[in-house]
């Protein structure tokens, strides 16, 4: 490679034309995604006005005003009117963003409907998963994930995303749902940041922190090993999985029987191919 005075890259910056031409980035409104908070009432935010919560009756002036500015997908947050250790209205059919989702799709068929999957908002003691012990219980808590998926892609959902960082929800998701697009929170972190969110989402912990799941920030391999672990799982389960009303069913305690038994590895690197994208 060679040097200066032969390398000048200040040569492609002399002008907006040219750094126009070379701009590696560029961000266009088909790039972003709004999220909206849809609970039984609404209520403005004071720390993030534009993300204050909408009613069901709300909701579909909010979506017409956006598509009008051009936003193309949106994702949708819920907050129910009641909250329970099992996280219910998450993935019940009349869950409230259930019922968003059968409101706007015949209304807007235009919209990427994107839809949040996590118990966090759902749950009495504001915690990412079923919690038995004191502890977020991992395999037990990816049945409700993926009755919650199931149960957003059946009314209306394009997408789905799960934030709450269990192990092997991805691949759970991916088996229900083998035709729908997932978006992974691969690599969350545990960080303040998230604040205001739990403000307007009404999901901040009852007791202890989400530390015990969400990332370390200090960890960048870890979280390179989490986003490849989302593209290539390898997943064996000990029986056959269950149909979409049994996981819609009033939620159980797993048996060890139907438990997921975790088998993943990094993909093969032996290759210049980069791992395959699983949209």
């Amino acid at each position: 490679m060679s040097a200066f005075p032969t390398t000048r890259l200040r040569r492609l910056r002399r002008t907006p034309a040219l750094r126009g031409l070379v701009r590696e980035t560029r961000l266009h409104l088909d790039d972003f995604v709004m999220p909206l908070f849809v609970a039984p009432e609404p209520l403005v935010n004071e720390e993030l006005p534009a993300l204050g919560r909408h009613s069901l009756e709300t909701l579909p002036r909010e979506a017409e005003e956006l598509v009008a500015a051009g936003v193309r997908a949106v994702i949708l947050f819920g907050i129910p009117e009641s909250k329970d250790e099992e996280a219910s209205g998450a993935w019940e059919d009349d869950g409230i963003v259930q019922r968003a989702l059968r409101d706007l799709r015949p209304r807007f068929p235009e919209l990427v409907l994107l839809t949040d999957v996590c118990l966090c908002e759902y749950t009495s003691h504001g915690h990412c998963g079923v919690v038995r012990d004191g502890e977020v219980d991992n395999d037990e808590s990816l049945d409700l994930l993926v009755r919650t998926a199931v149960s957003h892609v059946e009314a209306g959902a394009d997408v789905v995303a799960p934030s709450d960082m269990m192990d092997g929800r991805v691949a759970a998701i991916r088996e229900a749902l083998p035709q729908t697009p997932i978006l992974s929170y691969a690599a969350k972190y545990a960080s303040a940041f998230y604040g205001p969110f739990r403000e307007a989402a009404d999901s901040t912990p009852a007791f202890g922190d989400r530390r015990g799941y969400q990332m370390d920030p200090a960890n960048v391999r870890e979280a390179i090993r989490e986003c490849e672990l989302d593209l290539a799982p390898i997943w064996t389960c000990c029986a056959p999985s269950a149909s979409a009303s049994t996981r819609r069913s009033a939620p159980t305690t797993s048996p060890a029987s139907t438990r997921w038994s975790r088998r993943r590895q990094r993909p093969d690197t032996s290759t210049s191919a980069p791992p395959p994208w699983n949209p």
